[in-house]
């Protein structure tokens, strides 16, 4: 590291479980986020700030007037309109110019998907819908690489780590199909926009945990948060015998 990178960097590197080689272990990470709406905007700006080399973001869709309340990466009016991963780039690279971010404005399919998860060190989930998030849980977990799921609506969030390194349950084991997935996005119930913010940072937190190899992971661990009576819940998640993706039977 560089003198400008140990001083931009040093409230992190003076924690005795970070360190030089745990700063130097961000800054050769790379981290793809799916999603850069309520959940992907305070991930990828807190792990561009903290300094992972490479943030790769993808999302297809267009910055609407309504997500502004949360979406909050997407800083201004003239953002409206524009594709949300080149907009999140721009904000990205003013507040660290010296990190590398890719921008992927395209909807990925299994095989493209499959070839940017392979190149990653953590992958997280910050999109809203079943079909996505079960495509990238099948996709992480063929290749082995570790899965951070998050989800917020109204004033309740959650999240889990999925190691997928051949033990341990996935997403699936969760969650078994989509049926009331239109009951579950913001456009039909609505959220407080600091949930997706509390729920975004863990993500972010839990993702830098497992690039520097410390801490306790929310691994298997379902954390659950209901923000109306500001109360936490953590819960053991087994693996799912049954389960289409996971199951060895």
């Amino acid at each position: 590291m560089n003198d400008d990178q140990l001083l931009r960097y040093s409230r992190q590197i003076m924690l005795p479980y970070v360190g030089i080689e745990g700063q130097e272990k961000l800054l050769n990470a790379r981290v793809l986020i799916i999603g850069m709406g309520g959940l992907g905007s305070p991930i990828a700006m807190y792990l561009a700030s903290a300094g992972i080399g490479h943030l790769v973001i993808c999302d297809f869709d267009e910055v609407d007037l309504s997500n502004l309340q949360r979406q909050i990466i997407h800083s201004s009016y003239q953002r409206i309109g524009k594709n949300k991963a080149e907009s999140a780039k721009e904000t990205l690279v003013q507040l660290n110019p010296e990190i590398q971010v890719t921008a992927l404005t395209q909807k990925l399919d299994q095989h493209s998907l499959s070839d940017q998860v392979q190149q990653a060190d953590v992958v997280i989930d910050g999109t809203d819908n079943f079909d996505s998030r079960f495509l990238l849980n099948k996709v992480c977990f063929d290749t082995q690489t570790p899965l951070v799921s998050g989800a917020a609506i109204r004033m309740e969030g959650q999240v889990i780590v999925f190691a997928n390194q051949g033990k341990g349950p996935c997403y699936r084991c969760l969650y078994k199909d989509d049926a009331n997935d239109t009951a579950t996005t913001c456009s039909e119930n609505g959220v407080l926009s600091p949930v997706v913010g509390i729920i975004g940072s863990i993500q972010a937190v839990e993702a830098m945990k497992i690039i520097m190899s410390i801490g306790k992971t929310l691994e298997s661990r379902l954390l659950l948060l209901d923000a109306y009576t500001m109360e936490w819940r953590s819960l053991k998640l087994p693996v799912d015998p049954q389960c289409p993706v996971c199951s060895k039977t």
